[in-house]
């Protein structure tokens, strides 16, 4: 029983040590005011197809922006289901980026944008 107990002090510890030295080395990164430099990847301008510019604008424009863009549409026009927030309801201008389907899941639906980008 006394051994049991000694390691789960010598556990407690050594959690302890690892909770002290992770808030140290974020402190250290904090103090540091290196802002994070995007991906060069996610910056890079592509074109939607014609499916897609007729939701987010026919101009090459960064994947992110991109996604801000087709999220600011779903919330627009109220898209996104009541009961699974989740999902999202396809209007007639989504159901062919959504590749004919009238509701898909969030996960889904980057997978189906990323067919109508070049």
């Amino acid at each position: 029983m006394a051994a049991k107990k000694k390691t789960a002090k010598k556990a407690a510890k050594k959690s302890a040590k690892r909770s002290t030295a992770k808030k140290a080395t974020k402190k250290a990164a904090k103090k540091s005011g290196k802002k994070r430099t995007p991906s060069a990847a996610f910056m890079r301008p592509v074109q939607p197809d014609t499916a897609l510019s007729a939701v987010v604008g026919s101009s090459p424009i960064p994947r992110t922006e991109l996604t801000k863009k087709l999220w600011a549409y779903i919330k627009r026009n109220g898209l996104q289901d009541a009961k699974n927030r989740r999902a999202i309801n396809a209007d007639d201008k989504l159901r062919p980026v959504f590749g004919g389907r009238s509701q898909v899941t969030m996960f889904d639906m980057t997978k189906m944008v990323n067919k109508h980008v070049s």
